[in-house]
């Protein structure tokens, strides 16, 4: 059975019988399920009346009667019957076509921008892919080698196909894309995602003239200094306990400020080393990045930065290298900073008295205080520390609170990397619901629910293609990551021992 490539208007599907042979005719929007290896098509596929013709074979033996001139006239009545019946047919299938375009460009299957920082224009008709446009794409664009078209639908100016991917996704998509920009240049814009309808691939074709530059009302230098001015403010003002309590009192006690320099020093450079990898990544792999806008933090000093994605990621690999390197970074260096306070003796040989109950707010920290400090850590009791391993906790917990796996923050976008859309939007609803449980007795987490629904809650832009699966070692770092920020939020649940204890 020889099957067709070409898809436009009329297909028609050549079915041997006997002498003669059966055409099957319908408009190619209605081809939306059949099978490869059978020559029977499924009803569902057919929309409309279904009209068969039959015609002579060519290869039909010579008639046996010598009345070959009314056999001649019999044949010709029978071809033009046939050519009426393809002419009515043609015409209403035309019909049928014109208002099944007509109906679908008034629908709209998707809003928004599929790019990070860049909208959609007000849509323009003269931005619209024409139909003999699409028709190349469907035939020498796509193709049975790469993705097999089997139905279409309107996508804002451009096109969604939905189809059979073959091969290696990657692979098929720089096929598709090579073709795609031999035929039409720089045109256009290919996107290989999966349809969360039924997690099967489909492609998106969008002109690259009806996105733009996501502009703000306030340059964006400006608003990102402003908000760093703040939190330099915050970060020094965390670590003056006597200035916490009255903040207008700042100005008539400035000199007290300079106290909290060094854990503000501390607690930049476990976040500049965050930003730095980030960028360096980012570099690498050719990911946009905007100005990051650091936020600032009456709890901690700052809660991190929030840096927006300019330009489409090409895949699901690039995007978790990128999303780990900024947290991987600063819990290693962090972790190091920690090691170091509980190792060494404070600077002044008196330290910083807390209480050994502080340890309790960190799974990891109460853990490795009890290793250091052994049965001095004792409940209700103070005890002196060096000052860095509460500036190392500080950038602990500013890591940790970025690699929550909502929205995109840089958990979130590692959860979607790792496991996908739609996985990675079930962990940004279970992660606000737990916030908002947590925001009835801690004002953290309440701060960071609305942060998160506001600004971070996604969802993330779509890759160019997000069909393959990152590689195994990057998946691994980063779950790493992710528990790394779970053994931080996490209290420890375990008392340490005290003076009634030890007396047993």
């Amino acid at each position: 059975m020889s099957l067709p490539t070409s898809f436009g208007g009329i297909f028609v599907l050549p079915l041997a019988k006997c002498n003669s042979c059966i055409s099957t005719r319908f408009p190619s929007p209605a081809f939306s399920c059949w099978s490869l290896g059978s020559v029977a098509l499924s009803r569902n596929a057919l929309r409309g009346t279904l009209r068969t013709i039959c015609r002579l074979s060519e290869t039909e033996t010579e008639p046996e009667s010598n009345n070959e001139e009314s056999d001649n006239q019999s044949a010709e009545s029978e071809n033009l019957e046939t050519q009426s019946m393809v002419s009515n047919n043609d015409e209403e299938s035309s019909v049928d076509a014109q208002d099944k375009v007509k109906g679908a460009d008034a629908l709209q299957f998707a809003s928004g921008s599929p790019l990070p920082g860049v909208k959609q224009q007000e849509f323009d008709e003269s931005l619209r892919i024409p139909k003999e446009t699409i028709e190349i794409l469907k035939d020498q664009v796509f193709g049975f080698d790469t993705f097999f078209v089997t139905s279409q639908e309107p996508y804002e100016g451009g096109v969604l196909f939905k189809g059979n991917l073959r091969g290696v996704a990657a692979k098929s998509y720089e096929k598709i894309k090579r073709r795609m920009e031999d035929k039409f240049g720089d045109l256009f814009k290919l996107f290989l995602l999966i349809n969360p309808e039924d997690d099967k691939p489909v492609a998106v074709v969008v002109p690259r003239k009806t996105l733009q530059p996501d502009t703000t009302a306030v340059p964006e230098w400006f608003a990102a200094g402003a908000f760093g001015l703040v939190t330099v403010f915050t970060l020094l003002l965390r670590n003056v306990p006597a200035l916490q309590a009255n903040i207008v009192s700042v100005f008539d006690n400035a000199d007290l400020v300079g106290i909290g320099v060094p854990g503000a020093l501390v607690t930049t450079l476990v976040l500049g080393v965050h930003e730095i990898s980030h960028f360096l990544v980012a570099k690498e792999f050719g990911i946009k990045l905007g100005v990051p806008y650091f936020v600032p933090s009456w709890q901690i000093g700052s809660f991190g930065a929030i840096t927006r994605i300019r330009n489409i990621v090409q895949k699901r690999e690039d995007l978790l290298k990128f999303s780990i390197a900024g947290p991987l970074a600063g819990f290693s260096f962090g972790f190091v900073l920690l090691l170091l306070g509980f190792l060494l003796p404070p600077p002044d040989e008196l330290g910083l008295l807390v209480d050994g109950s502080v340890f309790h707010e960190s799974l990891l920290v109460g853990a490795l205080a009890k290793l250091f400090l052994g049965d001095v850590l004792k409940e209700g009791s103070p005890i002196a520390v060096n000052p860095l391993v509460i500036w190392a906790w500080a950038g602990l917990l500013i890591n940790a609170i970025n690699s929550i796996p909502a929205g995109e923050l840089d958990g979130g976008r590692i959860s979607f990397a790792i496991w996908g859309r739609k996985v990675s939007a079930r962990f940004t609803t279970a992660s606000l619901v737990l916030l908002g449980l947590g925001s009835l007795s801690n004002d953290v987490a309440f701060y960071w629910l609305v942060l998160i629904f506001f600004l971070q809650r996604g969802p993330i832009a779509p890759l160019s293609e997000e069909v393959t699966d990152p590689g195994q070692l990057y998946v691994s770092v980063g779950v790493v990551v992710l528990l790394l920020g779970v053994l931080v939020c996490l209290p420890y649940p375990f008392p340490f021992f005290s003076d009634v204890v030890n007396s047993f």
